[in-house]
């Protein structure tokens, strides 16, 4: 039986594998908007709120949407909870105004996550908030209208496969048998009828955030945007649509991509560990983590779309609601850095990273340099005049060749995040993959990640996927499969400062790679190291990384040099390299 088939290789299948990463290449005639907006919020809202990580007396972590999932809780048993499920302090326009204030262009919100359970007045099933909650309203209803109001863009979350209340909806092994599931039957009953209930009672919407796209052959996923498309034609559909149909790139859960693409794109993140509300659940980002995670974003040339998990009464917890208040009041200052940009054709320095717009090239600089000089390589454009965005203190530079040398003395240091503006005259260059990092004995640490390496016979740069909690998933690209003295990774680096400079090996390293000889090659000396071991590669736990200093190298000059990398024998592969990091002496 197909379908019987299909539920259990899907069943096999972990949650990280089932997002779709992949667009359809082709440019919806609404898309300016998104490019230009980079900052957007998510808001993870449901049943699973009024729960908050706790069944039957257990604490869960994680993803507290997943809860359902966790605790395999029956699902005739879980509905009985919407009958306590009451969030009178629910307002659409503070949250709205929040969204307003915290610097937010957009809004998705979860009208179904995967409980199954409709967050807005939908006819098709009495598992929802009107129907089976003595709340008996539609918050997406007013929150549509609250957010037009202040100008953001509206548009809802819906998980379109896994719906574990329902017999043949996916995801749900622990009550129904997946191989007597008729998944067609789900998307005909309830998952089309409330797709096309959100794109014709709420009004324009901004987006349609799919997630977790199964048992749809690609045919019959075009069939389903289509015949969405015809509701909302201005509406983007996210890449989690399935099969490479939508109109954006939507990466992994808190992933972000090592370098600039051409694409547009979206990266999302949770503002504590979780999507969903828990309560035990403190580990808020800080207003500086958001900041530069946002600056981080706009550097690669995408969106940051961050999570805010309410409550069961409704309410935005307390460090969301102040944190992004923070973070917005940088916006108000700094926002010409963000909004409208992409990424800037200078790749990432020791001191920051950079955003761009025709003729200006947004210098973000997270640590200032111990000299109060800002190097820019490869500038090579004619510099008319360089400023800081806050207060436009005009700043003086020099140039030589391309290299453009920026005096800061009076940065503050304190900020997240300095803004200087630099105007130029002239073409802006390519963005060069290729350039050599820099690497300054101005700055503690000089980290040169595994995305910049060039690799040789076997060895491989791989994005590798973990979690911490359940659901909290973490990414780490790494140089893999350095097997033998062939598998050699090199590094071209530009060290600006002479000075002796102590080297550390980051990487991940199991029982059986552990103990196995290496060697790094810094300006022609070779120094030798054992590997030490860290941790197993297992995607649902994390992954440990081990800062190893393996020598101490003397560089007499600045220039251009290679770090080499390499096993000495044959043997196991030699770990997942991460980073090596360079930390001048002083």
């Amino acid at each position: 039986m197909l379908v019987g088939l299909l539920g259990a290789v899907l069943g096999a299948k972990a949650q990280d594998e089932m997002w779709d990463k992949s667009a359809s290449g082709r440019q919806h005639p609404n898309i300016q908007w998104f490019k230009e907006a980079k900052f957007g919020m998510f808001i993870h809202w449901g049943l699973y709120s009024k729960l908050g990580g706790v069944w039957n007396n257990k604490r869960y972590y994680g993803s507290g949407e997943w809860l359902m999932n966790q605790a395999k809780v029956p699902a005739d048993v879980y509905a009985v909870e919407a009958a306590s499920f009451n969030p009178v302090n629910f307002n659409a326009d503070e949250w709205a105004s929040l969204a307003k204030e915290a610097g937010i262009r957009y809004m998705v919100i979860t009208a179904k996550h995967h409980e199954g359970f409709a967050m807005y007045d939908s006819k098709v099933s009495d598992f929802t908030i009107v129907r089976s909650t003595p709340y008996k309203k539609d918050p997406m209803k007013a929150l549509a209208e609250a957010t037009r109001k202040q100008g953001i863009q509206f548009g809802f979350y819906y998980s379109q496969f896994l719906d574990w209340h329902e017999p043949n909806g996916g995801g749900n092994r622990w009550d129904f048998d997946e191989s007597k599931k008729d998944y067609q039957r789900y998307y005909r009953e309830k998952s089309m009828p409330q797709l096309k209930e959100l794109l014709t009672g709420y009004g324009p919407l901004g987006i349609v955030w799919f997630d977790m796209p199964g048992g749809l052959t690609k045919q019959q996923t075009q069939q389903l945007v289509d015949s969405l498309r015809v509701l909302q034609p201005a509406s983007l559909f996210s890449s989690r649509v399935g099969q490479g149909l939508g109109d954006y790139r939507d990466f992994g859960d808190s992933e972000v991509p090592p370098a600039p693409i051409n694409e547009v794109w979206e990266s999302i993140y949770t503002h504590n560990d979780s999507w969903g509300y828990i309560e035990h659940d403190m580990n808020f980002k800080s207003p500086q983590e958001i900041i530069r995670l946002l600056a981080n974003v706009a550097s690669k040339g995408g969106n940051l779309m961050l999570n805010v998990g309410p409550d069961g009464k409704g309410n935005i917890p307390y460090y969301s609601v102040q944190y992004l208040k923070a973070t917005g009041k940088w916006l108000q200052q700094n926002g010409e850095s963000i909004y409208g940009t992409t990424y800037g054709f200078i790749p990432a320095q020791p001191w920051g990273v950079t955003t761009a717009k025709p003729g200006k090239l947004y210098l973000h600089v997270l640590d200032r340099p111990a000299d109060g000089k800002l190097l820019l390589p490869g500038c090579a454009v004619v510099v008319t005049k360089v400023y800081t965005l806050v207060g436009k203190r005009v700043l003086s530079f020099t140039k030589k060749g391309t290299d453009v040398v920026v005096n800061v003395p009076g940065i503050n240091i304190q900020s997240p995040n300095t803004v200087l503006v630099v105007e130029y005259k002239g073409k802006a260059p390519a963005y060069d993959t290729a350039a050599p990092v820099t690497v300054s004995a101005q700055f503690p640490v000089n980290t040169i990640e595994a995305v910049q390496a060039k690799t040789s016979d076997s060895a491989r740069v791989k994005s590798l996927t973990y979690s911490h909690y359940f659901g909290d998933w973490k990414h780490a690209v790494c140089v893999t499969n350095m097997m033998g003295p062939k598998d050699e990774v090199r590094f071209d680096i530009r060290i600006t400062d002479a000075a002796d400079y102590k080297v550390i090996l980051e990487y991940a390293c199991n029982a059986e790679s552990a103990r196995q000889e290496g060697s790094v090659l810094v300006n022609g000396k070779e120094y030798l190291f054992r590997t030490l071991r860290s941790s197993e590669f297992d995607k649902s736990n994390p992954l440990m990384f081990i800062q190893h200093a393996v020598a101490i190298t003397t560089i007499g000059q600045p220039g251009l040099y290679t770090i080499a990398v390499k096993p000495l024998q044959q043997g196991k592969e030699l770990f997942k390299l991460k980073s090596v990091r360079l930390e001048p002496i002083r």
